[in-house]
């Protein structure tokens, strides 16, 4: 197979990079670019722990063609920090309510809150469980994965 040219931004930066036409954005992500934050877990597209957001929508990168992002922008876990290194809201807010045991889904569900609380600064619990429905979590009971959600948009209300 011929290699091709991928030009696309990641986290802010341009990225140019040669990848084979079969690749998946999660393994370029992961063996490529080294940024391990995206977590491979079912390669089907059902558990949501490969989740990033393409032009601020989330997306398996499990199952999505590299091809797919030419001229996109992907956003992974790592590109939630703000400039000063600082972490975002909801990054800060899985913290402080404790909202990740295994923290295998946490980037999954960190990258779907922050799509969510773009749209939506202040959604209800029910916005919050649909939001994150399409990522599994085999260690919670989801309650404090919500909360964290929740206390992100309280956040950033206050701050802004």
């Amino acid at each position: 197979m011929n290699a091709l040219t991928l030009s696309f931004t990641l986290n802010g930066n341009e990225v140019s990079i040669e990848i084979s036409p079969n690749t998946l954005l999660v393994d370029l992500l992961r063996d490529n670019l080294r940024l391990t934050g995206t977590k491979v877990g079912c390669r089907d597209g059902e558990c949501g722990a490969c989740t990033v957001l393409l032009d601020g929508t989330p997306v398996n990168s499990c199952i999505l063609p590299a091809a797919k992002v030419q001229g996109r922008s992907v956003t992974t876990i790592e590109g939630l920090a703000h400039e000063n290194g600082q972490l975002s809201e909801i990054q800060e807010a899985f913290m402080h309510e404790g909202a990740a045991q295994c923290g295998f889904c946490t980037p999954g569900m960190i990258m779907n809150s922050t799509a969510l609380l773009e749209k939506n600064p202040q959604p209800d619990d029910q916005e919050i469980r649909e939001s994150l429905s399409g990522t599994l979590c085999r260690c919670t009971g989801y309650r404090k994965i919500v909360q964290a959600v929740v206390t992100a948009g309280e956040m950033k209300k206050s701050q802004g």
